[in-house]
């Protein structure tokens, strides 16, 4: 059996893995959401959940990798009792990492494109309205924007296969290290703009006014639910590097630096994005439009706009390939794990697969525009972007967490004892961390499954909202009875394999 590649270095898993878990979403809606909920209130709310949500799920992806030495496509199976069905759940990562990319290749080719036209002049001069035009004339080319998801695909998987050490690891960590650089480049910059002690302001002081107007516990839910989603984990995208690592150190210290470079990597983009917003005095929005329409217009008004605005995409393209590329990584390991093929086959198929599935999210914005599955103005992206994040992202964090506590899956104590293996921090073997880890995470987990079915659905009619809510409830109970069966004979019984 040929010997699993391994990390060449403690830090190219740590910036490997924060190149997963710094996604687009650090960017275009962390700053905004953080003023909107009271700026440091939610700052501080978001943290607490970071260290009590995010955290021990990414502990989990992360043990479950290293304990199996294998990636999602059999991980389950070499650890799980005898009669368990838990390695039927594996199609959780399996399809989201499919659906996850068949959007986010075409975001990522979208970055590229805009670092290539702000490089070579193309938006210099133009209005706000022309700025406008030139992201919607975009979308509205198909062959323009699958040029760009192909490009993005073609470099992610090219990366990919050239293997673990010579590949990722090496490029990741430039790309991370540029990236980072880049970022402070653009903070301090942002920061000496007229008027940006306003944006500060706004971002950080805490404002009890907006506390009390959006109410205490929608911001609770705000904060939980971005801190839960930032860290990309449910779908086993974090679990293949964790395959990949030695057991030199704990893990818990080295998922607690993960969490701390994807927290700041999020607030140093508040200090890129909102005082550069009011220098200008334009609003600081959440989602694309602020990527391709506000800050095109921002930069067009600075001194050196090009230079500030290349800067801004070639990190916003990193952020996005670094994501790419670790759950390529993710998918190529299913066929290397499961169907014994080489890197390089694996690369082939998947790279042919891969534009072909991203497509539909390309033409959905040109030529199938009147599919609108989700209501009217919707795309399919929408769709795709709703089955990953309100579905297999938090289902499938729920399940990791399960696995790895409960008797008929991995068992507390087998995961505990390669949580602690190596130096470095340790989890405590205590029962308040067992009972915390068997029912209240699980119990917060299905909170936001359901609250962010709610809140997508609300607005709809009662009868498409119950509807939708009977199908997250099915749903949810095909994956507890899962996870149960096997309870019965599963005690006393040895680990398969």
């Amino acid at each position: 059996m040929k010997e699993r590649e391994t990390f060449g270095s403690r830090l190219g898993f740590i910036l490997v893995s924060a190149g997963c878990a710094v996604g687009l979403g650090n960017v275009w809606k962390f700053p905004y959401i953080c003023g909107q909920y009271g700026g440091a209130v939610f700052i501080v709310v978001y943290l607490i959940f970071l260290a009590v949500l995010g955290l021990p799920i990414l502990v989990c992806e992360f043990a479950v990798g290293r304990g199996s030495g294998q990636g999602m496509g059999a991980a389950f199976e070499r650890l799980e009792q005898r009669g368990t069905k838990w390695h039927y759940l594996k199609w959780i990562s399996i399809l989201g990492s499919y659906l996850l990319m068949m959007f986010y290749t075409m975001v990522g080719g979208w970055m590229l494109r805009y670092a290539f036209q702000t490089a070579a002049g193309g938006m210099d001069g133009l209005g706000a309205d022309e700025i406008r035009n030139v992201f919607y004339d975009m979308l509205g080319s198909a062959p323009e924007m699958a040029g760009w998801m192909i490009a993005a695909v073609v470099l992610a998987f090219l990366i990919c296969g050239m293997g673990l050490r010579g590949g990722i690891e090496k490029v990741t960590k430039v790309m991370m290290s540029i990236l980072i650089v880049l970022m402070i480049l653009l903070a301090l910059h942002s920061l000496i703009l007229p008027d940006a002690a306003a944006g500060v302001r706004f971002y950080l002081v805490p404002d009890f006014k907006l506390v009390r107007s959006y109410g205490f516990w929608n911001i609770v839910y705000a904060a939980m639910s971005h801190a839960f989603f930032t860290l990309s984990v449910g779908i086993g995208a974090m679990e293949i590097f964790g395959s990949y690592l030695k057991k030199e150190r704990s893990l818990p210290g080295e998922a607690a630096g993960i969490v701390l470079l994807d927290t700041f990597v999020a607030l140093m983009a508040g200090f890129i994005i909102i005082p550069a917003c009011f220098a200008y005095g334009v609003e600081p929005d959440a989602g694309p439009s602020l990527l391709f329409i506000t800050l095109p217009n921002v930069f067009n008004h600075m001194s050196g706009g090009r230079v500030w605005g290349t800067c801004f995409f070639v990190f916003m393209s990193f952020a996005a390939l670094s994501t790419i590329i670790a759950v390529f990584e993710n998918i190529l390991s299913f066929y290397m794990d499961m169907g014994g093929w080489e890197r390089k086959k694996a690369v082939r198929f998947n790279l042919v697969l891969m534009i072909l599935l991203s497509l539909p999210a390309v033409l959905g914005y040109n030529v199938w525009s009147k599919v609108q599955l989700m209501g009217e103005g919707s795309t399919i992206m929408d769709v795709e972007d709703f089955l990953v994040s309100y579905n297999l992202l938090p289902l499938g964090s729920m399940v990791f967490v399960l696995f790895c506590v409960k008797k008929n899956g991995w068992g507390f104590g087998r995961f505990l004892s390669e949580v602690n293996t190596g130096e470095g921090k340790k989890l405590p073997n205590a029962s308040w961390l067992q009972i915390y880890m068997t029912y209240i995470l699980p119990a917060v987990i299905i909170l936001v499954y359901l609250k962010g079915y709610y809140d997508m659905f609300r607005e709809k009619g009662m009868v498409t909202l119950v509807s939708w809510m009977i199908f997250a409830v099915a749903l949810l109970a095909v994956i507890l009875a899962v996870t149960l069966k096997g309870a019965g004979n599963a005690a006393g019984a040895g680990k398969k394999g």
